[in-house]
């Protein structure tokens, strides 16, 4: 209830674990935004599909039960890409990729409401944003939580100091209206990091995570020990990133990332050549003051490889590609305490 009331900023975003409540509050506050619009620039609702801001939010707010009177003016004809919310023509539009973006373009508005944020393009979030360019537009969005480096989460969420917003996250607990034992059984059936994510309303990796054992609070470190021995792993990309990773022995005999150097040419739209990484990760070493015994490179990288070597790069090695044995050995460290990573 303290959550309508404060929905004031340019973006509103309610997040947290499932059948927390957080739809109905936000809707409510998106329904009292409308009454009090002015007359200038256009409201939208964005969802998945059409079909999914039906489900999600035109039947709740056409549910008497929960929205009262209210709901007898709420109109909307199943299929239709518009509908009336007390009066005012509220337009529909589904982004489930990012051609989406392109529904966007010359529109002005001055209210949206996000349905599932996470599930959008971040392109048709960053387009929604610029046309929300009435004096006073805001944006209501709920989502249920995903990966922390979702972008999301970093580009928004994390960055609500420094943004015109305003979050408020929820934990199934939070819902006075769930019995005990539903709340007991709905937890009963999440396990591990899922548990987090749809209970306690976490932004943990939790869908295709391999290693499953990973916990940031566990593995995480904000010191180093001293280093007895240091190696560099080299992951080649070409469309995708290039990332070198420093992995440290220190002396309390456990393994560390210790630090790591990315070059994502889709993210930047730069590719790099392999002279220009070559050059980039040995500045990237030099400026650590490490000289690493061993640096090992995907062996499907082999004109990388011959760049360094000319380049003088000591201590190359063609990296083992066993795919099985990897995650067994990542997943053997993690699970006993012996590998972490710097939070760099």
């Amino acid at each position: 209830m303290r959550s309508i009331g404060q929905a004031t900023r340019r973006i509103n975003l309610w997040h947290g674990s499932v059948r927390s409540g957080k739809t109905i509050a936000s809707l409510l506050a998106f329904v009292i935004a409308v009454a009090t619009a002015g007359p200038s620039g256009l409201i939208i609702i964005c969802g998945r599909s059409l079909q999914t801001i039906e489900r999600n939010v035109f039947e709740p707010l056409q549910d008497v039960a929960l929205f009262g009177p209210l709901a007898r003016h709420i109109h909307h004809t199943r299929g239709a890409t518009t509908a009336t919310i007390l009066g005012r023509t509220v337009h529909l539009i589904g982004a489930a990729d990012t051609r989406a973006e392109g529904r966007l373009r010359g529109l002005t508005a001055q209210l949206a409401y996000v349905d599932e944020a996470t599930l959008l393009p971040e392109g048709f979030w960053t387009q929604l944003l610029a046309r929300l360019s009435i004096p006073g537009a805001r944006l209501y969005a709920t989502t249920n939580p995903d990966s922390p480096r979702h972008w999301l989460k970093t580009g928004y969420l994390d960055r609500a100091h420094e943004l015109n917003l305003r979050a408020w996250h929820f934990k199934l607990a939070d819902n006075p209206s769930l019995s005990p034992e539903y709340v007991a059984d709905l937890a009963a059936e999440y396990v591990g990091l899922w548990r987090r994510r749809m209970i306690d309303g976490a932004w943990v990796v939790a869908e295709g995570a391999i290693y499953d054992m990973w916990d940031e609070s566990r593995h995480v470190v904000d010191e180093l020990p001293e280093m007895r021995r240091h190696w560099v792993g080299v992951d080649y990309g070409t469309t995708n990133a290039t990332s070198a990773v420093l992995l440290g022995l220190g002396v309390d005999d456990r393994l560390y990332a210790v630090a790591e150097w990315r070059h994502d040419s889709r993210a930047t739209h730069r590719q790099m050549t392999d002279a220009q990484y070559s050059a980039a990760i040995r500045a990237w070493l030099q400026g650590l003051e490490i000289s690493p015994e061993w640096t090992f490179v995907d062996p499907s990288a082999a004109s990388f490889s011959t760049q360094l070597w000319h380049d003088g790069h000591p201590g190359l090695a063609r990296a083992n590609n066993d795919v099985t044995d990897g995650i067994r050995s990542v997943a053997a460290a993690l699970a006993a305490g012996r590998l972490l990573v710097h939070e760099s």
